[in-house]
């Protein structure tokens, strides 16, 4: 398996991507190859051990982690978190004392992300936990799938750091980083040496400026803080192609692989969701994944166990699905799945998905088959968009849409609208919305 130098460096020219760093694991082997600039204001070139923001791919490392207390008998996966952490509590009576482990590995909790300020110290993840006593659900536990960007994973640090009585970030140093010798993968807040820039793009024509943050904020760690390069990333897919490669058992990694939830809106990352890995089916092929972005990086993973082999991408800026697809494409020599074609055959009551689908944060209308967006203001201004974004939803079936691009940034998108237990939902970019009004 080859990776084409040139169509590397003819794709980031066109996503206006400012550089990017490609591996392959193939039978044990790995090749790498490094293209573009790790920041546009100095044109420093990027190399194959240049370290990116892997963001949400934390939550695999994080997974990993705490599966090998699973091994080692001091968890349970089915147990209630309220046996590890005694205080545990959410405003809702019956998740406080359910709600299990397994349910924040595959996101199936449903609690909010109202954790509110934790600061940013070596207890952020105790004051997370502290913080969201009063925080409703945003669907009852366990009726669907809903990604949790910071909390559901901050919870499992907490249990990892009450068990092993150190902060997240020297933990996962000590059973897995130092014990795999990646000295280029680093948990801790903050830029580290070789880092690369973040950017962002607002337009074709303006291309990639420097992002306007630097860095998530430290309660998004054990979900999206970990930075590592693009050899040290395939240690992953090296771990699921071995079977737990003498970090979990063999068993517990098929735990991880095989303990899945659907995932309402399929198509744009996989139609299940693992303990810390998403499932995609290509072609009746099973691959795992592994994403993650922050504000100007991102990074994929995909491990194909049918040939032994796994690719791995980060990037200084985007993320752009068409950009990933394309260039896997070319290394595997396969279709990568996209988004389905819409059915414009399909004739459907538009009343049955009208309303406001909302929760903190994040708002969106529906009303005759047309999808209205509203953006944060700040997100609004640094990223260039109008705060209101409109889209026609084209219908894929009778619950799931196609979402057109708004622009030459963006990529077409998907989403689920669906009820669960007599509520409605809205499910796009792995997160779920309920029917507010």
């Amino acid at each position: 398996m080859r990776i084409d130098g040139a169509l590397l460096a003819e794709l980031l020219a066109e996503y206006r991507i400012p550089g990017a760093t490609v591996g392959v694991l193939h039978d044990g082997e790995i090749t790498e190859l490094a293209v573009g600039t790790v920041d546009v204001t100095t044109g420093e070139p990027a190399t194959t051990g240049t370290v990116y923001q892997i963001g949400s791919m934390t939550k695999t490392w994080t997974a990993l982690a705490f599966l090998q207390l699973v091994d080692e008998g001091r968890v349970d996966l089915d147990e209630p978190v309220r046996t590890y952490l005694p205080t545990f509590r959410v405003a809702d009576a019956h998740t406080s004392a359910a709600v299990t482990p397994r349910h924040l590995l595959n996101h199936t909790n449903g609690i909010e992300e109202d954790y509110g300020d934790p600061g940013d110290g070596d207890d952020v993840h105790r004051r997370m936990v502290d913080n969201i006593a009063g925080a409703r659900q945003v669907h009852p536990l366990g009726a669907t799938h809903g990604y949790s960007a910071a909390l559901g994973y901050a919870i499992l640090a907490r249990i990892l750091e009450v068990t092993d009585g150190v902060p997240w970030h020297v933990l996962m140093r000590a059973r897995l980083f130092d014990p795999l010798g990646l000295a280029r993968t680093s948990a801790l807040p903050g830029p580290v040496e070789g880092m690369a820039t973040g950017h962002i793009v607002r337009s074709p024509d303006e291309g990639a400026i420097v992002a306007p943050i630097d860095r998530l904020p430290r309660a998004f760690g054990p979900g999206g803080g970990v930075s590592s390069s693009v050899r040290e990333v395939l240690e992953l897919g090296r771990l699921v192609l071995a079977g737990g490669g003498g970090v979990l058992s063999a068993a517990t990694m098929r735990e991880m692989t095989h303990s899945r939830v659907p995932v309402p809106d399929p198509y744009l990352f996989g139609p299940e969701w693992a303990l810390g890995l998403i499932v995609c089916d290509w072609g009746g092929e099973t691959v795992y994944a592994s994403d993650g972005s922050t504000i100007g990086q991102h990074s994929r993973l995909r491990i194909l166990p049918g040939s032994n082999t796994a690719v791995a991408l980060l990037a200084n800026a985007g993320p752009r699905e068409s950009f990933y697809r394309r260039l896997f494409a070319e290394i595997l020599g396969r279709t990568i799945p996209g988004p389905p074609d819409p059915d414009p055959a399909l004739a459907l009551d538009p009343s049955r998905y009208d309303g406001v689908y909302q929760r903190p944060g994040t708002r969106f209308e529906v009303a005759d088959l047309r999808l209205t967006r509203f953006l944060d203001p700040v997100q609004a201004a640094f990223t260039g968009r109008l705060e209101r974004l409109d889209h026609p939803l084209l219908p894929i079936d009778e619950s799931h849409f196609l979402i057109p691009p708004g622009d030459a940034t963006e990529d077409p998108t998907t989403c689920a609208i669906y009820e669960v237990e007599g509520v409605r939902y809205l499910h796009t970019n792995c997160r779920v919305h309920p029917l507010v009004g």
